[in-house]
């Protein structure tokens, strides 16, 4: 995941002046100035640009330039002991992370203009540092990202040393530091090399973004790109999900992007893969809920013609479980809150299916565990019972069974025990009506009749009750064994890139 807009959107200035001010008091008739004459823009030879203007009281013109020191310093053609004394104070304020601008001025007749900046005989005035501060949620972001293993590579154009101070404010690590100059020596495979180690990236042209996005791809890696500017599109489109900012982002960019942060907020993303986690986990739950329930279903409408027993799930009894089922799918499982380990884990394969594997197979054998213990007790209470009681006694371990199934799929990681003090409001609700239209079912006389089933004595409802929930404790077990081991599905270890 690449990082570019984290900051603040109102800096501060500060200003260190080298030079002489542009409206020096005892000067200020000089430097007055009425209109635009002419522009020279920024270029990737020169980060620098300059503004013709035309002076008020005199043909002469002032010339203002503005840029990276580095650029400001080559128009001025100053001394080496003067280089090396800016040199000094650009890195004394971009150690405290200020973006420093240079500014240089100088005076011209003209027209004719010169072609290029070069020609004229600039005076260097000062330095400006814009102190543009982290966002208060940013460090927590990036911690949080680490757990999660996502890698998070800054990308900006701001001088390196002040790329590494904001780097280091941000918690990334900033020993390993890429340049625009080194990075367009690299040829593709070295710089995908290089980016196994890079996470601050400075002095980066529009261009080389995209070479970037185009070799931590190379590497294997799933890249979510983010920018606001026309020279960010590229990289935008050729990331696999851009990201564009919605406050400040230019409409190029936003077409570009797949995504556009409202709030212009590098934190929003990091709470958008928590989100989405927690929606692919309890689709994984849901779904694993779903062919868990219908195996004992299907086995006990199939099961006791092939054994020559009577007749034990109609229907409407189908119809019933149902009820229950669609609302768990629906409902429950959508309301299921993040679990405590989802920004703890790695992220999952790109090529892993949403249900398949060790997952399906659980979930089948889920099933399998609630159909014979479901088998067990109607072959006990049918040798006890009549044939309507025996038929009520399968069909209420059935339902509790079916109820057990939810509370044990609500986590892969957690006990059943411990996710009853996770809130789910929507699970209790569907749980006691369940439970209430169960007993209705069994002691109405008349809709119990409807059902071909009899009310069951009490010690044979509390059996009911007890086998439903006895028929997933062996996935309980399963579940704490495997805490227990540290098997890698369920107990995963944060990762930090």
């Amino acid at each position: 995941m690449t990082l570019q807009n984290c900051q603040a959107s109102t800096p501060t200035i500060r200003q260190h002046f080298l030079g002489r001010c542009l409206c020096h008091p005892r000067q200020s008739s000089r430097y007055l100035v009425k209109r635009t004459v002419l522009e020279y823009g920024l270029t990737p030879q020169l980060r620098a640009m300059a503004h013709v203007w035309r002076a008020v009281g005199s043909e002469a013109h002032v010339v203002a330039a503005k840029g990276s020191p580095e650029a400001i310093v080559d128009l001025c053609h100053l001394a080496l002991t003067q280089q090396q004394a800016i040199s000094a104070a650009v890195d004394a304020m971009a150690a405290q992370g200020l973006r420093v601008l240079a500014v240089a001025q100088a005076r011209f007749a003209g027209p004719p203009w010169p072609a290029q900046e070069h020609d004229f005989d600039f005076e260097f005035i000062g330095l400006l540092g814009l102190a543009d501060p982290l966002r208060e949620e940013i460090p927590q972001a990036m911690r949080e990202c680490a757990q999660a293993g996502i890698r998070v590579v800054m990308i900006t154009g701001d001088y390196p040393v002040t790329a590494r101070a904001i780097a280091r404010q941000a918690g990334l690590p900033s020993d390993a530091l890429l340049t625009g100059d080194d990075l367009a020596t690299l040829s593709d495979a070295a710089l995908q090399a290089r980016m196994q180690a890079v996470s601050v990236c400075a002095r980066i042209a529009p261009k080389q973004k995209l070479r970037i996005v185009q070799a931590l791809q190379a590497g294997g890696a799933v890249v979510a790109m983010t920018g606001d500017g026309v020279n960010d599109a590229p990289a935008l489109k050729a990331a696999h999900v851009g990201v564009a900012m919605g406050g400040r982002g230019t409409d190029v960019a936003r077409e570009a992007a797949v995504l556009v942060l409202l709030d212009d907020n590098f934190a929003s993303i990091v709470r958008a893969v928590r989100v989405g986690r927690r929606i692919f986990d309890n689709l994984q739950k849901s779904m694993a809920y779903i062919m868990a329930v219908h195996v004992p279903i299907a086995g006990m409408a199939l099961l006791p013609p092939l054994l020559g027993w009577p007749t034990v799930l109609y229907p409407m009894h189908i119809a019933f479980l149902e009820l229950v089922i669609d609302p768990a799918c629906s409902l429950v499982f959508e309301n299921e809150p993040v679990e405590g380990d989802a920004m703890q884990r790695p992220p999952r394969d790109v090529q892993a299916q949403l249900f398949a594997g060790g997952t399906l197979w659980l979930a089948f054998l889920q099933g399998v565990g609630v159909l014979g213990v479901v088998v067990a007790v109607y072959a006990w209470g049918a040798q006890s019972l009549a044939e309507p009681q025996a038929r009520a006694l399968a069909f209420a371990t059935l339902v509790v069974a079916n109820l057990a199934l939810i509370f044990s799929n609500r986590s892969r990681t957690q006990s059943l025990w411990r996710t009853l003090r996770v809130p789910n409001l929507t699970l209790w609700v569907v749980a006691c009506l369940t439970l209430g239209l169960l007993l209705l079912a069994l002691y109405l006389p008349g809709l119990s009749q409807v059902l071909h089933l009899a009310p069951l004595p009490w010690p044979w409802l509390a059996l009911a009750w007890g086998a439903g929930l006895f028929s997933v404790f062996w996935f309980e077990g399963l579940k704490a064994w495997r805490r227990g081991h540290n098997y890698p599905e369920l107990t995963r270890k944060s990762v930090s890139s």
